[in-house]
C-alpha cells in the first residue's frame, strides 16, 4: 500500500520548511549530506533559479540530488520521467524513508494506490512524483497535473528514452503549461 502524508502532516520539519530555498539547508536536513560534490551545487543552483539543465554524471555521482533538492527547494511538485519501474520504487522508498512525500505513478498500481496518488497530487501534498513516460503524455495526466503547483519537470535515465520520444514528451509537456 503507498502511503502518502496527510495534508496536516508537516513537510519534513519546521526547520526544513524554513530552509526551502536553499539548496544546502535541503542536502543538510533531508539527506544528511554537508556539502554537495564534484558539480553538483553549481546543477542545483542553476536549477533551483528556474533554468533547464542536461546533466551527464558517471553511476553513483548524485545525479538524482541534481533535481530532487531543487524541487524540494521549489513550490509546488516536482514531476520526474523515470522509464524503469524498479527505479522509480527505490527512489520513492528512499525518500519516504527520509520524511519526503513521494510517490509513483505507472502500471504496478494497484487501484487504491492509484486513487490515493491522484488525490496527493490534487490536494497538493506531493513534493515528488515519478511517472512513466506513457503516463506523463496522456491526457488523463495532464489534466490531473493541469491545476498543480509544478515545481519542476525531471527526465531521469534519459539514456533509455528513444529520441523520438524525449521530443515528443517535450512537445507534449510544454502543451500542459
Amino acid at each position: 500500500m503507498t502511503r502518502l502524508a496527510s495534508k496536516t502532516e508537516p513537510r519534513f520539519s519546521d526547520a526544513l520548511f524554513n530552509a526551502q530555498g536553499k539548496p544546502l539547508d535541503v542536502l543538510k536536513q533531508v539527506y544528511g549530506y554537508s556539502a554537495f560534490r564534484g558539480k553538483q551545487q553549481q546543477v542545483v543552483e542553476h536549477v533551483v533559479a528556474g533554468r533547464d539543465a542536461v546533466v551527464l554524471f558517471p553511476t553513483g555521482a548524485g545525479k538524482s540530488l541534481c533535481f530532487q533538492v531543487p524541487a524540494l527547494c521549489r513550490k509546488g511538485v516536482g514531476i520526474v520521467v523515470s522509464p524503469l519501474i524498479a527505479l522509480m520504487r527505490d527512489q520513492v522508498e528512499a525518500l519516504k524513508q527520509l520524511g519526503v512525500r513521494a510517490a509513483a505513478l505507472n502500471s504496478s498500481l494497484s487501484r487504491d494506490e492509484f486513487f490515493a496518488v491522484r488525490d496527493a497530487i490534487s490536494s497538493g501534498t506531493l513534493d515528488l512524483l515519478y511517472v512513466t513516460p506513457e503516463r506523463i503524455v496522456t491526457d488523463g495526466f495532464r489534466e490531473l497535473i493541469g491545476k498543480a503547483d509544478i515545481a519542476l519537470f525531471a527526465i531521469d535515465e534519459a539514456h533509455c528514452f528513444p529520441v523520438f520520444t524525449v521530443s515528443g514528451l517535450k512537445q507534449k509537456v510544454s502543451a500542459t503549461h
